[in-house]
């Protein structure tokens, strides 16, 4: 007898369009407001292009492995189940720990970036100093208002992922209508000459490309959520490409506006060039703000749909025993993770007190993560290829000789895209981010560690992973009474 059958089960509350808003808008956070300049700067305007777009492809190539997989596998938790039944608990642990910390790292990202965004439009928020962390000076109102918006977040996301969608919508028209406003800024102001030169360092398309995961990261949150919308397994899919394809596109767009409005020499030198950009094309500083507005709305999109995927993820892994139980419970009410949510909120409400000097940090140190999980799963779509080819399959990446190759590019390109963060290479993360990035892994070597060995791939390994656990509870529990 299934011991959770008597469990509550998530709602399906989703529809189509909340689908493509938690989608798109999940990967599209305040990178492009932040980073654009240095992209600029580093690759020129077309090497930026050329970069974002192999990105692209990269993970286009990841998001069909993974519409393959989510269609064949619609639960909640994603590549957990994906790996638990293709390579075992131990590399669904692996997977799973790599991609929540991804997750995580962003959603602590976004507390932090909110206020330092509303502190360029809204200087006076710099009230109370408190101390100076990493090299930046922590004020206690700027620290507040993340923390403010992560307890908004989280209540939000505990009263329902239905309402969570129905904001997550309105943030992302609001998004878009600020991208038009700035294509239509460039195509009547901006300048070609501007965007000179169009390459510089052929070495500055690996600096845009380590940035890849953090950009794209959220497009595998609609895997996390599937047991949640009203859609079949084959628009789910379809979902995930296109989600892909449209943030390919806004990040390309945003380049080629950015770079039209000033000369390089200037983009490079500002804060937050995208919106410096803005407020050139309308020659207004009003415009500055408007398009910070919109890198507030792309925080607010990344935030809410990280913290669902990352907290259905640690509902997951609380589900089958590799986590402790308390992160495997739903609110009986509301049908949420609600132990899972309030742990992620937790951490993003204490993130602003730490100062914006971790940002770069949090972004480095959670991408390789995320790149793991990435390769994990382009891996387990072969495997599951090869040793279930009669699976049903409602979105099939090509046959089976195309599929293969399909996989066999996936796992290259993630592979070579990790390797960008080996020590020594060009664009090396900074030693503050791989000792966040150990730390996350020393702590998942505890509960890895935990994890029975000898448990077989298959469809029901997750009923024997729980089957031992229990067992060896009791036998713990024979011996403390004997």
């Amino acid at each position: 007898m299934d011991d959770n059958a008597a469990d509550p089960q998530f709602k399906k509350t989703l529809g189509t369009l909340d689908a493509y808003a938690l989608g798109f808008g999940s990967m599209i956070g305040f990178g492009w407001v932040v980073l654009t300049g240095g992209w600029i700067d580093n690759a020129g305007t077309l090497g930026a292009v050329i970069a974002m777009v192999i990105g692209g492809l990269i993970m286009l190539l990841v998001g069909l492995v993974y519409a393959e997989l989510t269609a064949a596998m619609p639960k909640a938790g994603g590549e957990h189940h994906y790996l638990m039944r293709g390579m075992g608990p131990r590399w669904a642990f692996v997977g799973s720990w790599g991609i929540t910390g991804g997750y995580i790292a962003i959603v602590a990202f976004e507390a932090v970036a909110l206020p330092r965004t509303i502190a360029y439009i809204v200087p006076e928020i710099n009230q109370i100093p408190l101390w100076t962390i990493f090299d930046s000076q922590v004020y206690l109102v700027w620290a507040l208002i993340g923390t403010v918006a992560a307890i908004i977040i989280t209540i939000i996301n505990v009263i329902g992922i239905k309402l969570a969608g129905i904001v997550q919508t309105f943030v992302v028209l609001f998004l878009l209508a600020v991208g038009a406003m700035l294509v239509f800024g460039a195509t009547t102001n901006g300048s070609a000459a501007n965007m000179e030169p169009f390459f510089t360092n052929p070495a500055g398309l690996a600096t845009v490309l380590i940035v890849i995961p953090f950009l794209y990261v959220g497009f595998d949150v609609i895997p996390q959520t599937a047991e949640e919308l009203k859609l079949s397994p084959r628009k789910i899919g379809r979902l995930i490409v296109v989600s892909v394809l449209i943030a390919t596109a806004w990040y390309v767009i945003v380049i080629l506006t950015t770079s039209s409005s000033m000369p390089g020499a200037e983009l490079a030198a500002s804060d937050l060039a995208t919106a410096d950009a803005m407020a050139a094309l309308f020659n207004s500083p009003v415009m500055a703000n408007v398009l910070l507005a919109g890198g507030i709305a792309g925080i607010l999109t990344s935030w809410i749909a990280l913290l669902i995927g990352g907290t259905r993820l640690l509902y997951a892994m609380g589900r089958s025993g590799m986590l402790p139980r308390w992160f495997g419970t739903l609110h009986p009410r509301f049908r949420t993770p609600v132990n899972a949510i309030v742990f992620v909120g937790a951490i993003s409400a204490i993130a602003p007190f730490f100062g914006q000097g971790m940002l770069g940090w949090l972004v480095d140190s959670g991408s390789p993560s995320i790149v793991i999980a990435y390769l994990l799963v382009s891996v387990v779509f072969l495997v599951l290829r090869k040793r279930e080819p009669r699976m049903d399959r409602p979105f099939r990446v090509g046959s089976a000789r195309s599929g293969k190759a399909f996989g066999i590019a996936a796992i290259v390109t993630t592979a070579a895209l990790l390797s960008l963060y080996i020590p020594g290479m060009p664009a090396a993360i900074a030693p503050q981010s791989y000792l966040l990035f150990g730390l996350w892994w020393a702590l998942g070597l505890v509960f890895l560690l935990r994890i029975p060995s000898g448990i077989a791939p298959g469809e029901d390994t997750e009923h024997r992973l729980l089957a031992r656990l229990a067992s060896r509870r009791g036998e713990r529990t024979a011996r403390d009474a004997a």
